[in-house]
């Protein structure tokens, strides 16, 4: 699960650029939480099992997936700027170091960590200062993008991070990854409702192939969560995080061979 969380989740972060170069940032992050929104909520309304778990939750359980559900949307949105502003190449490998941000917090709360597990963390963490070296030479204004992708970056990676650890350890044992999913959909769209109106507006100027694009990120982004929810559940959620962050490096292969970075 892990494994097809980064396929998934790679292909997700290559159309997010291109959708936020497209539509606009936060235009390009509402659609895809809306058209995740109609899918999960129909698979809760339709399985009795899933709306009766839902209803019978706790509320400490339902509190902390919408704390983990806003850190999900606020970290979607530094993404998909990051994305839009920054080379994919660079910015993909930052953005999945959330693994550190994840193990780190299960580590705190308990969790014992192997020699391994340490010494992959001190891999990701150099590996973060290497990629976002910037390149020699170049203008002011590219060194000042490059340094803002950088940031907004690792901000999408620390938000992600602690949405996953608190997803893996307060929210999917109870409400189960459909509901987590509904759940995290439904924050993500009230969160982002000023944009419904603007969206609408501005429906004309969106093509078929940018509608595509928005449809196959929002599509990608489901199954890399699904999958990611499934795993955790199924093992440990620091070692299923860190497997699913080898989308950085298909989100930069897809970047190399479509963009040439």
């Amino acid at each position: 699960m892990g494994l097809l969380a980064a396929v998934c989740w790679g292909t997700t972060d290559f159309l997010v650029g291109v959708n936020a170069r497209a539509v606009g940032v936060k235009r390009a992050v509402f659609f895809g939480q809306c058209l995740g929104l109609l899918l999960m909520g129909m698979i809760v309304v339709i399985s009795a099992s899933q709306w009766e778990k839902l209803i019978s939750a706790p509320w400490r359980a339902i509190g902390m997936g919408v704390v983990a559900s806003l850190c999900t949307v606020v970290g979607a949105l530094a993404l998909s700027k990051s994305f839009a502003i920054g080379k994919t190449a660079v910015v993909a490998p930052l953005v999945t170091s959330y693994g550190v941000f994840t193990t780190l917090l299960a580590w705190l709360s308990g969790d014992a960590l192997s020699v391994w597990q340490v010494s992959g963390i001190f891999v990701c963490f150099f590996g973060v200062l290497l990629a976002s070296r910037s390149d020699h030479g170049g203008d002011f204004e590219r060194k000042t993008t490059s340094t803002t992708s950088v940031g907004f970056a690792l901000l999408a990676a620390m938000l992600y991070g602690m949405s996953f650890w608190i997803q893996g350890k307060f929210a999917l044992p109870v409400l189960g990854p459909v509901n987590m999913l509904a759940l995290g959909y439904a924050v993500g769209v009230m969160f982002l409702i000023p944009e419904a109106f603007r969206l609408l507006r501005h429906r004309a100027t969106i093509r078929f192939k940018t509608f595509g694009s928005l449809c196959g990120a929002s599509l990608f982004n489901l199954g890399g969560f699904s999958a990611f929810s499934w795993g955790a559940l199924s093992g440990s959620v620091s070692v299923v995080t860190v497997i699913s962050t080898l989308s950085g490096g298909i989100a930069a292969v897809l970047g190399y061979f479509f963009y040439r970075e």
